[in-house]
């Protein structure tokens, strides 16, 4: 049986371990993953759609991916600037999103600034611990 072609509207991101997955949102079926080919890159991927690819940084790597089919596009290693818990943003809001889609955005962005706190903290907190 053929699979149905899918528009990026009915995609969903999954991200974890260094990997990237593209999921229909109807079904769960996978459509496309990607892995990291950088050896220090581990851990949890954050993730910013951003018009037609997705931003992607693993302690630091970043790549912008092809929504369709999780081509990179381009790798920023930002060479001698270190590791740690990446944030991305972009003050780019789509032109038809309008009021809504920038409250949408900003509700997103601040989502994602409190689980990387949240990270943090339990990682200073094991950390302390040990």
């Amino acid at each position: 049986m053929q699979r149905k072609t899918i528009t990026t509207d009915e995609l969903v991101f999954v991200a974890f371990n260094s990997r990237v997955f593209a999921v229909d949102r109807a079904d769960g079926a996978i459509i496309w993953r990607w892995k990291s080919t950088v050896a220090g890159a581990s851990g949890m991927p954050m993730l910013l759609p951003s018009d037609d690819r997705l931003i992607v940084s693993i302690s630091g790597y970043t790549w912008a991916l092809d929504l369709t089919d999780g081509r990179e596009l381009w790798f920023q290693p930002f060479k001698g600037e270190g590791t740690g818990i990446p944030m991305l943003a972009t003050a780019r809001v789509s032109a038809d999103a309008g009021p809504a889609g920038a409250a949408a955005a900003a509700a997103a962005a601040a989502a994602a600034a409190a689980a990387a706190g949240a990270m943090a903290a339990s990682t200073a907190a094991a950390a302390a611990s040990s």
